[in-house]
């Protein structure tokens, strides 16, 4: 049985990774309308069929709306998952955008401060949640603010973590695996050095050593990382909401445009050690991400667990 268990499991590896090389070869070929209709099917039935991911994505969005009624909470389900498959949608047809193409499908909102600080050749650290596209956000900030740089989770099979990898290089972003290689902080004071754009989706914690925030009257936890890297380079530090809007005639795709909304620089603790000033800095950019998440919330891609009543306690040491 392990020897057939095997040949199967890789089975379904190289079938996950045909299915991402065929996404990007196909999808690029479609009508824009067209193949965000298709991707609005492909999440409608994810809905339907249900599993642990939109069991997990409709318990956050609960969290976060707690006034909805069932009724309400599984529209906004429905709505997360066409969400989360517009982004791939744009994923794959993203490497044929031209720097115009970029212009037409995001805007920025309240960057003039980040725009300053990159003018003036000083490196920006930005707080980001799981929200809307962040590849055209990364894209767009390459060509319109600073080259970005941020840290990729290493994906299983390890072929879509290439492909991916290899995407977003494409599109002109520094990408640092977390794990399997060198430490990535590293890298990114190198990043920050060089006065680059850097970017981390930091609303959950990926490697057990991040700190508890008040998060929608919860306890949840996140990564500490972007506050801990202003700290220690003396980078600003700023939180940031992605989401998708209506887009006025002329702009966006298929009617709806990405919105990348910054928040004021975050404010350094005059009190506290390292631990403590990274741990109220963070606390702030969740803060200042919990209004677009409220208002936004079908664009928040959370379907795993972020909320610490939810986490194992193994992961906690407790």
């Amino acid at each position: 049985m392990g020897g057939l268990s095997g040949v199967l499991a890789t089975a379904r590896a190289r079938g996950t990774v045909w299915g991402y090389r065929a996404g990007w070869s196909a999808v690029r070929r479609m009508p824009e309308r067209a193949a965000y209709r298709v991707f609005d099917t492909v999440a409608d039935a994810s809905v339907r069929r249900g599993g642990k991911g939109l069991a997990r994505m409709r318990a956050n969005y609960a969290k976060v709306r707690p006034e909805l009624d069932d009724a309400a909470l599984d529209a906004l389900v429905r709505e997360g998952m066409r969400s989360y498959t517009r982004y791939f949608c744009e994923a794959f047809r993203l490497p044929d955008c031209t720097h115009d193409d970029l212009d037409r499908m995001c805007r920025a909102v309240n960057d003039a401060a980040v725009r300053a600080n990159l003018d003036a050749g000083r490196s920006a650290v930005i707080f980001v949640p799981h929200m809307g596209n962040w590849d055209i956000a990364g894209a767009w900030s390459t060509g319109h603010l600073a080259p970005v740089t941020t840290v990729a989770e290493r994906l299983e099979p390890e072929e879509v973590f290439r492909e991916f990898f290899e995407f977003r290089e494409s599109l002109g972003m520094t990408i640092l695996p977390l794990t399997g290689g060198p430490n990535p902080f590293n890298g990114l004071r190198e990043a920050v050095e060089r006065g680059d754009f850097v970017a981390l989706v930091s609303d959950r914690d990926l490697t057990s050593n991040g700190v508890e925030v008040d998060f929608f009257g919860h306890r949840a936890r996140m990564a500490k990382g972007p506050a801990l890297l202003a700290l220690l380079t003396g980078a600003p530090l700023y939180a940031a909401s992605i989401h998708f809007a209506p887009a006025a005639p002329g702009r966006g795709a298929a009617g709806r445009e990405t919105v990348v909304t910054f928040s004021d620089e975050i404010p350094v603790p005059t009190e506290g050690d390292t631990a403590a000033k990274a741990q109220a800095m963070t606390q702030a950019c969740a803060a200042y991400v919990e209004g677009p998440i409220r208002e936004h919330t079908s664009d928040w891609h959370m379907m795993q667990r972020v909320f610490v009543d939810d986490l194992d306690p193994t992961r906690l040491g407790r």
